[in-house]
């Protein structure tokens, strides 16, 4: 497939054209009864930049790798609409933190419309930051580079992990600044803006349905659900009662799958709104996100969650399971019983426990030998790395590469477990901090050895499933302080070493090692914020 130029590319809408829609909005944040977007122009910005670029994702979407200035980077930017282009911003809902917080809705990110990339699908492409909607609640409808270089990067890092992730194509600094209140206390300041360009092959998520739901438009919600099904889950045949239990159980499943993964590999999201959830089991919206550097169930980053910890890692299977409940409520009106809709829950809480136990089946170089033994091996695990303070992604990328001598060595004190511990916690040694994760350790081993294969094969599968490499909010932060003094050299090469985040690279150990001294209580690192 020949490559072409962002502003040259076809557009197809379908769910512009499929749904109904607001065609010419009046100006001002409002409520939008009725409708399930409204069509909205982006507001152009003043000296649009590419910053970065997704080379992959742009071969994969059929795009030519823009210059840094041009008409690519002013359709990037909002500048330039084509005349395939439907711009529309969508209407949803949500609950917030547990609340119901009524209309929400795209307000500041305006989709283009789709684009058909090699795989033979339409890929939805959205641009965070393009300027006010009817959604806007009151504010500008911008983003500033820090949250927008976050999204960029993260997006990218997860497709590369293997996490169900939105993508993101490009980041593009607009020229203009910004004034935002990074931690809501009453100091704002101008920062400089920035667009992302996320790319998914849709951005639908739970509260379309609930904004629907909630407002009564039975019409409104049983066309988004069959748009839905005919587009992105034609398998389950035309829609129907049957279909829409049968879609919400897939549902179920995908986001169960989704949730595995961020467990997995110590991803916080920060703020699992039922508007922030997406309706293909996908990440979506980078925000407040982070990765568990010691290993702490209880931990977010999200300062405006500090008090009750609601999205914390530990939390967050459970409240995806709260978030397909008050799904499942929206869709039982196409139904008629939401007790029907139940059994999707069942299969949520299967596909997560059966996940979850393969994902890290595989972190340790297990098999599916012994069930009932290994669940209460890692239920152990879990609990030993909480109270040793590790690094996770230290502790099991070490583990892949100890694996060796944990076979070969009779005594567990001679087989390099003790240098592991001090490599990758966060507590010197010794300390009886470590005791529960020692006490483990004769057990793993044990079980390792019941491993038919080699402890060369072992090593190498688990270091396909340990990633050295993850996006350390301080990482990100030290992009995002060079990129604001005009420097990308440090984003680039952190971006180049996040695409393959299981191998070695030698020479970029500095992307791997553990959240240094200052990083601990600097804002960006260790707090963040909606803010953005």
């Amino acid at each position: 497939m020949p490559t072409q130029s962002l502003h040259e590319a076809s557009f197809t809408n379908t769910l512009v054209e499929t749904l109904r829609g607001e065609d010419t909005p009046t100006p001002g944040s409002r409520q939008v009864p009725g409708y399930t977007y409204s069509r909205v122009q982006p507001t152009p910005v003043a000296d649009p930049r590419l910053l970065a670029w997704s080379y992959e994702l742009g071969q994969f979407l059929g795009l030519s790798t823009p210059a840094e200035r041009g008409p690519a980077v002013d359709t990037l930017a909002g500048n330039l609409v084509t005349v395939t282009m439907k711009p529309f911003a969508a209407r949803y809902a949500g609950h917030q933190f547990g609340n119901w917080a009524g209309q929400l809705g795209d307000g500041r990110a305006i989709s283009l419309g789709e684009l058909r990339a090699t795989d033979g699908r339409t890929w939805e492409l959205q641009l965070k930051g393009a300027g006010p909607t009817p959604y806007s609640r009151r504010a500008d409808g911008r983003a500033v580079l820090r949250s927008s270089l976050r999204e960029f990067v993260c997006s990218e890092a997860m497709h590369y992990l293997g996490v169900p992730t939105t993508r993101a194509l490009s980041l593009v600094a607009t020229g203009d600044t910004v004034v935002r209140d990074m931690f809501y206390n009453g100091n704002p300041q101008a920062e400089p803006g920035a667009i992302v360009c996320r790319v998914a092959p849709t951005f639908i998520r739970f509260g379309n349905f609930q904004m629907m739901a909630a407002a009564g438009e039975l019409d409104n919600l049983r066309a988004l659900s069959d748009y839905t099904i005919t587009h992105f889950y034609p398998e389950l045949g035309l829609p129907s009662p049957e279909v829409y239990v049968a879609w919400y159980e897939e549902i179920c499943r995908l986001t169960a799958v989704m949730v595995a993964h961020w467990m997995a590999v110590g991803f916080v999201h920060g703020v699992m709104n039922t508007d922030n959830i997406s309706i293909l089991g996908l990440t979506i919206d980078y925000g407040p996100y982070g990765w568990l550097e010691p290993y702490d169930p209880d931990w977010t980053p999200n300062t405006t969650d500090f008090g009750h910890r609601r999205y914390a890692f530990g939390q967050q299977p459970q409240v995806a399971l709260w978030n397909l409940a008050r799904l499942a409520e929206a869709l039982a009106l196409l139904v008629g019983d939401v007790e029907k809709m139940r059994p999707g829950l069942d299969v949520y809480k299967s596909t997560f426990e059966s996940t979850r136990h393969q994902l890290f089946l595989k972190k340790l170089g297990l098999t599916s030998l012994s069930p009932t033994e290994d669940a209460q091996l890692l239920g152990d695990l879990l609990e030993a790395l909480a109270e040793s303070e590790v690094d996770m992604t230290i502790f099991f990328r070490q583990l892949s590469h100890t694996a060796p001598a944990l076979l070969a060595a009779p005594d567990p004190e001679a087989t390099g477990f003790t240098q592991l511990l001090a490599a990758a916690t966060y507590v010197p040694l010794p300390s009886p901090t470590h005791a529960a994760l020692l006490n483990w350790l004769p057990r793993y081993i044990n079980r390792l050895r019941q491993e038919p294969t080699t402890p060369a094969a072992i090593t190498a599968a688990m270091l396909q499933a340990n990633p050295k490499y993850v996006l350390r909010n301080y990482l990100a932060q030290q992009a995002i302080q060079f990129a604001e003094q005009g420097d990308l050299t440090y984003l680039h090469k952190l971006m180049a070493v996040l695409k393959k985040p299981f191998d070695e690279q030698p020479g970029h150990e500095e992307f791997a090692a553990k959240r240094p001294d200052w990083a601990w209580d600097m804002p960006g690192c260790a707090t963040l914020s909606c803010s953005s």
